[in-house]
């Protein structure tokens, strides 16, 4: 079933307004063409492969308690605006498991220094970091899990995540001891042994509803650092007053977002044109997010 459409914000009333009046500045068929104009050094938004740390993918979860101070621009409504739809495009809920096998986790949540691209527990395992937990024996394998999951003979639960762009992949949610749980993992894995736990998994997915509601109302493009520093475009951004956000959901490495509003004909021409420009596209990043492999 098809959304109906959104009431206009206050800033696009106003613009059209004003080009009724003949007031304002350029209008959208220029916009378009200095935007295409512009020379930013824009560059594809990084990779979906996700690695064994949780932090190797994009902290997307971090969508669902986003802050409204995470977002700049000039309109308050507007940044509202934007903001209720980032907020609702991550769900996430606990799913309860009576029986999950260590041999399935094959992620870490810990935010110690490990190397969180690594493609599997197995290269963990043979890292320098994790060379000190030698695992030879059944005793051994016993004594490390225990360090890890202390309790596990007695059927203590497993914490875990999982997360849609991180495909099929389970984390254990523990900060301590993530070369005990990956030795022992691996392990496990090499000697057929079936640990089976209860697991509590936190999970997230994005919500295709949402992306398409995003991309419907938004352009959502990766600005390059230097665009803000840049004379020509921050005069396009700021000369006809169009509704913007500016909002950083990567890292300090990555590109922050800029969306405009596409019921406002300035900010819509603006995004038309960074597009043709070569501004990588964020929606289209989130969609193959949501779906990866």
């Amino acid at each position: 079933m098809s959304q109906p459409p959104r009431p206009r914000s206050v800033t696009s009333r106003l613009a059209a307004l004003a080009q009724r009046l003949g007031l304002g500045g350029a209008d959208e068929h220029n916009v378009a063409e200095r935007s295409r104009a512009l020379t930013l050094p824009f560059e594809p938004l990084p990779d979906l492969v996700a690695g064994i740390g949780w932090q190797s993918g994009p902290p997307l979860h971090r969508l669902i308690d986003l802050p409204r101070g995470a977002l700049s621009g000039p309109v308050q409504e507007d940044k509202a605006r934007i903001h209720a739809v980032l907020r609702r495009l991550v769900s996430s809920y606990q799913e309860h498991l009576p029986a999950v096998d260590l041999r399935s986790v094959d992620g870490l949540c810990c935010r110690a220094q490990l190397d969180s691209n690594l493609a599997s527990l197995e290269e963990l395992s043979n890292s320098d970091s994790c060379r000190r937990v030698r695992i030879i024996s059944y005793n051994d394998f016993t004594k490390v899990l225990g360090v890890a999951l202390p309790g596990f003979e007695r059927k203590a639960p497993l914490q875990l995540r999982s997360a849609g762009w991180h495909g099929t992949r389970l984390f254990w949610d523990e900060d301590n001891h993530p070369c005990e749980l990956a030795n022992a993992a691996v392990y496990a894995r090499r000697r057929g042994l079936e640990i089976v736990l209860p697991a509590t998994i936190q999970r997230f997915e994005l919500q295709a509803p949402v992306i398409d509601e995003l991309a419907r109302d938004f352009h959502m493009l990766a600005m390059p650092t230097r665009a803000w520093s840049d004379a020509a475009f921050m005069e396009l951004l700021l000369e006809t007053g169009m509704p913007y956000a500016r909002f950083g959901l990567f890292n300090s490495e990555t590109p922050e977002s800029l969306l405009l509003p596409r019921d406002h004909p300035q900010s819509d021409a603006f995004g038309q044109g960074l597009r043709a420009a070569g501004a990588p596209d964020v929606i289209d990043y989130l969609r193959h997010a949501g779906h990866p492999g």
